[in-house]
Order: structure tokens, then C-alpha cells, then sequence
């Protein structure tokens, strides 16, 4: 059962992810609404929040911090997360792989 939707836009896999910033440690909390719900350490000032959910994707998925793109949502809690040459499919099947 696929509990994360994950879109395809021109070859790169697409989620929707909830933050909760300043939280305790940086982790994938679980399926939220379609998408991810994350803890991110970092507070949402000068964009330390994007950039570390970003480094958080990329480690799970194995990929540069640079393809791994916050597209919408940029200053609020709701964001929309593009992986840069990841398909829809790779993406489902590592959401998979982890349990989600």
C-alpha cells in the first residue's frame, strides 16, 4: 500500500512534506496527509530549515544536497520536495524500502 504520493514532473520525483522546525533531532517522523511529516533541528531563519530537509532527502536517497529542491513553499511548514533525476517509481520503492 502506497501511504507517500509521489508525482512525476519531467523525469524527477515530487512529494509533499510537513515540517516541524526546532525540533529535537532531524528525522522522517512518519506519513502525513499524502506526504512526509519531518523534524528538522534547524529553525526557519535564512533558509536553514530548506537546506537541511534538503540534505535530509539527499542522504536517504543517495543523491548531492544540489538535487534535492524545495519548489514550493519555501517559508512555510507545508512544502512540496523535488528530486532531481529520481522517478516517481525509485521514489516509491525507497518510501518502501523505509517503511513509508
Amino acid at each position: 500500500m502506497r501511504v507517500v504520493a509521489v508525482r512525476e514532473k519531467k523525469g524527477n520525483a515530487l512529494f509533499s512534506v510537513r515540517v516541524q522546525p526546532r525540533a529535537s533531532k532531524t528525522a522522517v517522523s512518519g506519513p502525513y496527509a499524502g506526504g512526509l511529516k519531518i523534524t528538522l533541528k534547524a529553525a526557519p531563519v535564512d533558509d536553514a530549515a530548506n537546506r537541511e530537509c534538503c540534505r535530509l532527502f539527499a542522504g536517504m536517497f543517495g543523491i548531492a544536497d544540489g538535487r534535492v529542491h524545495v519548489v514550493s513553499g519555501r517559508s512555510s511548514r507545508s512544502k512540496s520536495v523535488m528530486l532531481e533525476g529520481v522517478s516517481s517509481r525509485e521514489a516509491e520503492e525507497a518510501f518502501e524500502r523505509f517503511g513509508l
